[in-house]
């Protein structure tokens, strides 16, 4: 769209020679201003509204490439708005991008809410499921998943299935938190540029793990809160869990047994449990993008998308890649996830609930001398399943955001095809 002003303004007298419209070739004489109500036909107050063109009260804008004849001159002729032709195709045109905006908004908050509410319940479960060794039941399909849920809910609660979802925000905060400091004092690139090198992706990866290093005592802190059951548990406060991260790096707070490991034994298996899970989930996600734009584009090409469908590539392909790229990561590192929080969890003497009744509570005791034995004991006593144990969690929880996110779709469609 070309600018309504002038190339230039001296008091009221407009300077400039005859100028060729590049959109459609007319040529129009120069012309002086002498008074505000010439002016008037290139500044408006209230400033246009794009696409209006400013039209009196009955007037039509113009056929493209045809100039207005309503009055005596008018000023360079412009695009026309893509919404329609008259000035309620602008008004239509500007509440479509305002709903596009806010149907993307909208449609990013869902998933955030999908991501971090909606399936808090199966995280919770599912690592519960991991820590206990006593269990017979491996909940390896979402069936048994969904029936002890049920069972956790009758017996203690809602409180049950979301307790410690504060403390895995804090966790989140303050993680992204430590990047960027480190970061900002370091010479370790936050992002990767387009023209990587080996050395920038391992300083980048570096910077990742210090991350890790700086959040696992507050990871350590909201295993807890997630898996501890709410039978014996008193009501901490939000801040908890920063309290208690605080205290297992200074040895202080609440007393552990002599089982419990040093924060130095665990920063292998937490940097590496991190590592990988980023490295995954970045290469998956680049790839399913580049599959699905490289889709929209031949579609494009082929001009067989609707406008409804061209705003949908705007938002959706990064969601779906997003979530392609949990969901393959969570499933790959399930077995080193399982390991990863038993020795988080071991001498912090907490009490879970028994995943396979539904009620009462065991404590755990576990006596892992570190990662290796973690894998060899696990293996011999649970099988190799044992590495699995509630990994129907993982599938009800991505089932939810699936639904999730194809009833945005939905929903979203459906208000693009009223608003065109």
């Amino acid at each position: 769209m070309h600018p309504r002003r002038p190339d230039g303004f001296d008091g009221l007298g407009y300077r400039g020679g005859a100028r060729d419209d590049q959109g459609f070739g007319v040529a129009f004489p120069a012309r002086s201003f002498s008074s505000g109500s010439d002016l008037g036909h290139w500044v408006t107050t209230p400033p246009d509204i794009p696409g209006s063109r400013n039209l009196h009260w009955g007037e039509k804008s113009p056929p493209y490439g045809v100039p207005s004849t309503s009055t005596p001159y008018e000023g360079p002729a412009e695009e026309p708005f893509p919404a329609g032709g008259g000035g309620g195709g602008g008004v239509q045109g500007q509440s479509s991008e305002q709903l596009s905006r806010f149907a993307g908004f909208g449609i990013g908050l869902a998933s955030l809410f999908t991501e971090n509410v909606l399936a808090h319940p199966c995280i919770v479960l599912r690592r519960q499921c991991q820590v206990n060794y006593h269990a017979r039941n491996y909940h390896l399909t979402p069936f048994t998943v969904i029936n002890i849920m049920y069972s956790f809910n009758k017996t203690q609660g809602p409180r049950a299935l979301w307790k410690g979802m504060g403390s895995t925000f804090i966790v989140q905060g303050v993680t992204l938190g430590a990047e960027g400091i480190i970061s900002e004092f370091t010479p370790l690139p936050r992002e990767i540029s387009h023209k990587w090198n080996p050395k920038q992706i391992g300083e980048h990866l570096l910077l990742k793990a210090l991350t890790y290093i700086v959040a696992m005592p507050f990871y350590s802190a909201s295993l807890i809160e997630t898996v501890q059951s709410e039978i014996i548990r008193d009501n901490a406060g939000i801040l908890e869990c920063v309290k208690e991260g605080i205290g297992r790096v200074i040895g202080l707070g609440v007393p552990h047994s002599k089982r419990l490991l040093p924060l130095l034994s665990l920063v292998f298996p937490t940097v590496l449990h991190g590592v990988l899970h980023y490295i995954i989930s970045s290469i998956i996600q680049k790839f399913v993008l580049l599959i699905l734009k490289r889709k929209t584009y031949n579609s494009h090409l082929a001009e067989s998308s609707s406008p409804v469908q061209s705003m949908l590539d705007a938002y959706f392909p990064e969601l779906i890649a997003n979530f392609a790229a949990s969901l393959c990561s969570d499933v790959i590192l399930f077995p080193l996830e399982t390991v990863l929080h038993r020795l988080h969890i071991q001498g912090t003497r907490t009490i879970i609930d028994n995943t396979d009744l539904g009620y009462e509570v065991l404590p755990i005791n576990t006596q892992y001398e570190g990662m290796r034995d973690c894998i060899n004991t696990i293996k011999q006593e649970e099988g190799m399943l044992g590495f699995y144990k509630g990994f129907g969690a993982v599938i009800v929880q991505y089932i939810l955001h699936a639904a999730v996110l194809q009833i945005t779709k939905v929903i979203y469609s459906t208000l693009l095809q009223n608003s065109i």
